[in-house]
């Protein structure tokens, strides 16, 4: 636990205690007061309106704890020096704002503690307390608290009036507070019969020791470092130093040895009068002291070197570390309680289920017995089933045996029968396979001549198409004759009617002539090609009728299909 941590466990006191009207807020005036109060006694320059800027955005309305926050850690806390302030006075401050509000014992009870005594144990209370809003203390932190007071007194610590403290139901059991805890105190169950002086004593003994840091504190005999001759000091012992004062009001002081990992303490034999000595050690000086007796000087020993065992393991507190160790303790108390818990409610779960197993095994058992009686009862119902099925078949079998004498005779004539059967069958299979041989053939035949007829029709087709080509030159042939012949006939009315221009045109005649000739030739020609077309339709004919000749199913013989190949180019 830091210092701010322990800052922040008294300020929240002084802040709550200015909620009067417990509603999370505290006026800005208030806060203001408490600023300035707090920046006094931590001995750090206050800025007055610092709050106002901080809280500029907001109404005018209270604040909160959360909302203070912010303003208490930038402007307050991260300026604190720690060494700088004595915390005690912050404690004081925080506790008279906090007990003017919640305070407020009986003071004509005879078991009221002084007020110095309940700021102590307030102190004690924020020391121990688990760092958690609102602040509370553990029963393990109480019982060690009262243990350590009553030690102090030397008085043995009575755990039945704490248990009946934390059995009242107003208790919470994740703690108590610190009002409950000074209520404890007050009612005198704890301190019975003791002086008030003692308590007090005590409590300022336990105080010093916890929060205070005070290892351990009393008179010892040091020999001077000059005169060398021996005083008797009053001693505290820190973790950090060793301080020695004239008496035990702690008001002038006499020397300080600051403790470090280079300090020893070694124990010395008796000398110059003086018995049960050890001396401590540090780089520069070596300090010679002597206790009362060997137990105190034990004590001292080991308490200085605890000291120094807490510098060289860099820890402040000895109570601190105490704290967190306990704080562990229970925590691994806590994860054990839980595991055991969760073992006892294994266990439980499986003793149920165990007892549920058994249920089950008597009931299984139970029907089994019946299950059993059921058996025998069936058992003995088929044996009689089967006794009478026994007699019912004997005599089915005799009536099956004469059934079957009987129809082994007509299973002769039935085999006779059915062999005539059997062959009159094959020999219509026979029949059958050789109708559909016969007319999978005819079926061939039949598609085969369909393709050639299909193929005789289309080669038909293209033939008369050609016919008709030829045909169509014929005529074109014979239109032109009959146009050259009209020509002749013009021409040679043209010559009657040109006699007399016969000397003029001769050339125009010789050309006509020529002409003439020309198409004479070309006439010739026509002929000529018109007998061979002729003559070529007749030869492809034959060969075309030879072609066609159909030679069966197997279609065009190879000869015939090569000589129709060779002769396809003259018919296109």
């Amino acid at each position: 636990m830091d210092l701010r941590s322990e800052l922040l466990k008294s300020i929240w006191y002084g802040f709550t205690a200015l909620d009067l009207e417990k509603s999370g807020k505290v006026s800005k005036s208030q806060l203001k007061v408490l600023s300035h109060n707090l920046c006094t006694v931590l001995s750090i320059p206050h800025d007055p309106v610092a709050l106002e800027e901080h809280f500029r955005d907001d109404d005018d309305g209270p604040v909160s704890s959360q909302g203070y926050m912010p303003y208490l850690n930038k402007y307050i806390l991260d300026k604190v020096i720690e060494g700088s302030f004595n915390k005690e006075n912050v404690d004081e401050l925080c506790w008279t704002l906090t007990a003017k509000k919640n305070y407020q014992p009986d003071r004509s009870s005879s078991t009221i503690l002084p007020e110095i005594d309940a700021f102590r144990l307030w102190c004690l209370f924020n020391f121990l307390s688990e760092d958690k809003y609102p602040l509370v203390m553990v029963p393990d932190e109480v019982e060690y608290l009262l243990k350590k007071i009553c030690m102090a007194m030397s008085i043995e610590f009575n755990c039945v009036e704490l248990e009946d403290f934390f059995s009242q139901d107003s208790v919470h059991l994740g703690g108590i507070t610190v009002w409950a805890f000074l209520e404890l105190m007050n009612s005198g169950k704890i301190n019975r019969g003791i002086d008030k002086s003692v308590i007090s004593m005590a409590i300022e003994e336990v105080y010093r020791e916890i929060v205070g840091d005070v290892l351990k504190e009393g008179y010892l005999w040091k020999k001077g470092q000059l005169r060398r001759n021996w005083k008797e000091r009053w001693f505290t012992l820190r973790p950090s130093n060793l301080s020695y004062y004239t008496g035990e009001d702690r008001k002038e002081c006499q020397g300080n040895i600051v403790l470090d990992g280079n300090c020893c303490v070694e124990v010395l034999p008796d000398r110059d009068g003086k018995r049960c000595m050890f001396c401590l050690k540090t780089l520069s000086k070596t300090y010679e002291m002597s206790a009362s007796d060997t137990k105190q000087r034990q004590e001292w020993t080991t308490a200085i070197q605890t000291a120094i065992r807490l510098y060289v393991e860099g820890k402040k507190s000895l109570h601190k570390d105490l704290k967190l160790k306990r704080r562990e303790q229970r925590d691994q108390r806590e994860k054990r309680r839980q595991a055991k818990e969760e073992e006892l409610q294994r266990l439980r779960a499986l003793q149920e289920e165990r007892e549920r197993k058994l249920a089950e095994l008597e009931l299984l058992k139970e029907a089994q017995k019946q299950a059993q009686v059921l058996l025998e009862q069936d058992e003995q119902r088929r044996r009689q089933q089967h006794e009478q099925l026994q007699r019912a078949l004997e005599v089915q079998l005799r009536e099956a045996e004469e059934a079957r004498v009987s129809m082994q005779a007509e299973m002769a004539l039935k085999e006779e029968e059915a062999e005539r059967q059997r062959k009159r069958i094959q020999e219509l299979e026979e029949m059958q396979k050789r109708l559909e041989e016969a007319l999978q053939q005819e079926i061939k035949a039949r598609l085969d001549e369909e393709a050639f007829r299909y193929a005789q029709a289309g080669l038909l087709a293209e033939e008369e198409e050609k016919m008709k080509a030829l045909m169509n030159l014929q005529e074109e042939q014979e239109e032109y004759i009959l146009k050259t012949q009209r020509e002749k006939q013009e021409l040679k009315q043209e010559m009657e009617a040109k006699s007399r221009a016969l000397e003029e045109a001769q050339r125009q005649l010789e050309e006509v002539r020529a002409n003439r000739h020309r198409v004479d030739q070309d006439v010739v020609a026509a002929q000529r090609k018109l007998r061979q077309a002729s003559t070529n339709v007749k030869h492809w004919n034959v060969q075309m009728n030879r072609l066609m000749r159909p030679i069966g199913p197997g279609g065009m013989c190879p000869v015939c299909m090569t000589k129709f190949k060779a002769f396809l180019p003259f018919i296109q």
